[in-house]
């Protein structure tokens, strides 16, 4: 019997998927808005939720967490910007906008962007 699995693979291993999620936060983060097939929108969504949750707190511990995955400036960014904007919201940073059909291959487009 075929087991629910959470989350996508992406035809990819561990490490590049962890990579890809990664570079797909950074370029939110540090664009605000992104364009990207809807799948990965859908599987960036919670990882991205996650770390505005965590950066509305900016402590010493967060800033070691942030600095693991992140480059200086987008950690910066995080905790003086991102953060801040979301720290009364209970949730729901993001939203995902669907697109239509990527007219090479015909994958399902979406931008993902912090709302407000």
């Amino acid at each position: 019997m075929k087991k629910s699995v959470k989350g996508r693979k992406f035809h990819r291993k561990k490490d590049q998927r962890e990579a890809l999620i990664r570079s797909l936060a950074e370029a939110l983060v540090k664009n605000e808005r992104i364009e990207t097939t809807e799948a990965k929108a859908k599987e960036l969504r919670p990882f991205i939720e996650k770390l505005v949750t965590k950066s509305g707190n900016d402590s010493l511990h967060v800033r070691r967490m942030l600095n693991r995955e992140f480059t200086g400036e987008i950690v910066e960014k995080l905790l003086k910007e991102i953060g801040p904007r979301f720290k009364e919201r209970p949730g729901g940073y993001t939203r995902i906008v669907k697109r239509g059909v990527r007219r090479g291959d015909a994958a399902k487009r979406a931008i993902i962007e912090f709302v407000e």
